[in-house]
């Protein structure tokens, strides 16, 4: 068999990050799920292909779904394996994980926001949510005026050294 890094495929590691979201959200608590995918929805994730920017977990029956993630359709797959890019895709959780996650939502009025889709070190896909409050403006100021002055120090501290 090929080596899958020679192909570009990603065997255990990141395959989509939602950047945005550590910055528009507060993120409280983080939680590891499983994700229920179809064969070529795998393959395309571990091309790198998914995008996270506009998806959100939410509760429907009593289980917790991800909805609105984008994974775009394997070129190489055939007809019969096509998929619907935008499907809502139900997430394997405990019970009692799930009944809490829900509580919070319902009761706190905070946000399920998917941070990463990744592979484990068996090769199975997980997404790791993150339970989140909205920023304010002023928030969203303070972590640009908090990463800048970050970047500043460590240039001076590195000019410094010279």
């Amino acid at each position: 068999m090929a080596d899958p890094k020679k192909k570009g495929l990603i065997s255990h590691g990141l395959a989509a990050q939602n950047r945005k979201a550590r910055f528009d959200y507060k993120i409280l608590d983080t939680v590891e799920a499983g994700i229920v995918l179809l064969g070529p929805e795998v393959k395309s994730l571990r091309a790198g292909r998914a995008t996270l920017s506009e998806a959100y977990a939410g509760e429907r029956d009593g289980e917790m779904w991800l909805l609105n993630c984008y994974i775009p359709e394997w070129q190489a797959g055939s007809v019969v394996s096509r998929f619907e890019p935008r499907r809502p895709r139900k997430l394997l959780l405990h019970r009692k994980q799930a009944e809490s996650l829900a509580g919070a939502v319902t009761r706190e009025g905070a946000t399920l926001v998917p941070l990463d889709i990744h592979f484990n070190d068996r090769g199975v896909a997980k997404v790791t949510l993150g339970l989140a409050e909205g920023k304010t403006k002023a928030d969203k100021r303070q972590s640009i005026a908090d990463r800048e002055w970050k970047r500043d120090k460590a240039r001076v501290m590195r000019n410094k050294g010279e």
